[in-house]
């Protein structure tokens, strides 16, 4: 697909020789559910995760942002079968929340993920700092079983690794095959949302990892090559779970203009590489919504419509391209800016933008003083608007965002 670009392969892939543009319907988070959660009538679709063993629905669970025990429950009962946290969330809470709900489940009816990150890492420029050891990463995934309630977890993540260095960092290729050697995870792998095609790569150079958590959604300019690396990776063993196929959820901060989830979903899955996907859940519509995908891929004409049309509008989703960075004269860590721009509005989530901001050590004002802004975004954003707007929650308790 050399010299594809996103606008071409959409129009190719989705829309086939018509290019019309369609209506754009009620969208996804205003339509009413399609499914029960608490009934499977139709045959799941299921994939295999890469040469694991491991077979799930292509629709998982993204726990993240879930608080709701029930919610879980009801997704196990109807079938979802890949749950992932992180040890990280809700400050060790979804881990604990989790916890509760499996304890009294059979092992072998779930299959459970969690994420560590790197002792060390600079988040202003995604690199694995030289002081991450083993132990420590080691460590954190103790903390991790414990309130989990389980000896093992099926998938360990290294969390958030953006480079080829980061994911061939000795440490954390050490702290993985010890954990899985000891018993302490089935299978290792690393996730990513930024140089994704990079990062993937490595992963199949690495003969370590065995799954990539890969951000995948209809808004990267550079699908076409993240595809191609992504099938690269599927022929080598890796098996791929998506993340981030929504794109943020919605176009605009006013939340007035959401993105057809659904479709967006069905899009990142249409390619059969990618064995399942873990949109987040925090109600039972989105349960539902995202469920009935377990049992329907074909995009509608409507759906193809809705995902060309948003190739025109705004974004909240920043891929990280880093267009903007040498522009910027603080040289400020723009993309990381902009992911807690998207946390705080399009998924409201005020702590995790605060989480993320506090660890980049920004001056108290970052734009004040530049009269005007240099960073040009190939996607439009303002920038300077967006960071002086999401840089306020840095001078706000944490203890009032939770």
């Amino acid at each position: 697909m050399n010299g594809y670009d996103r606008r071409q392969f959409l129009k190719s892939t989705l829309l086939g020789t018509s290019g019309a543009l369609l209506s754009l319907p009620a969208l996804a988070h205003g339509e009413s559910p399609s499914i029960d959660p608490t009934k499977n009538e139709k045959k799941f679709i299921t994939r295999k995760l890469g040469k694991t063993g491991i077979e799930v629905p292509i629709v998982s669970f993204g726990v993240m942002r879930a608080d709701n025990p029930a919610l879980v429950k009801a997704a196990l009962d109807a079938g979802i079968v890949m749950f992932d946290t992180a040890h990280g969330y809700q400050r060790g809470k979804n881990e604990e929340m989790l916890g509760e709900v499996l304890k009294d489940r059979p092992r072998d009816s779930f299959v459970l993920a969690t994420k560590v990150p790197p002792e060390e890492m600079d988040n202003r420029t995604g690199e694995v700092k030289a002081g991450s050891t083993a132990r420590a990463f080691l460590d954190k995934l103790d903390i991790s079983l414990k309130r989990l309630k389980l000896d093992y977890v099926d998938i360990l993540y290294v969390h958030g690794i953006s480079s080829k260095d980061g994911a061939l960092f000795p440490a954390l290729l050490d702290a993985v095959q010890s954990a899985k050697k000891s018993g302490k995870t089935r299978h290792v792998g690393l996730s990513t949302h930024k140089n994704e095609p990079e990062v993937i790569q490595a992963a199949i150079e690495s003969g370590v990892y065995e799954v990539v958590l890969s951000a995948i959604n209809f808004k990267q300019d550079y699908y076409p090559r993240l595809k191609e690396t992504i099938a690269n990776a599927a022929r080598a063993g890796i098996g791929i779970v998506a993340m981030k196929t929504m794109a943020g959820g919605f176009h605009d901060k006013e939340r007035k203009q959401p993105i057809n989830c659904k479709a967006a979903l069905k899009f990142v899955l249409q390619d059969e590489n990618v064995t399942t996907a873990i949109p987040g859940n925090t109600n039972f519509d989105h349960l539902n919504i995202n469920m009935s995908v377990n049992t329907d891929l074909k995009l509608t004409d409507d759906e193809k419509g809705d995902l060309l049309l948003g190739q025109t509008q705004g974004s909240l989703y920043c891929q990280g391209c880093e267009h903007c960075v040498p522009n910027c004269p603080k040289g400020l860590p723009i993309p990381e800016i902009m992911r807690a721009y998207m946390y705080t509005y399009g998924y409201r989530e005020p702590e995790m933008a605060h989480s993320l901001l506090s660890s980049l050590d920004l001056p108290e004002h970052p734009c004040s003083d530049c009269s005007q802004c240099g960073a040009n975004c190939v996607n439009g954003f303002d920038i300077s608007d967006r960071i002086k707007d999401v840089s306020r929650l840095t001078r706000v308790p944490v203890e009032f965002l939770s």
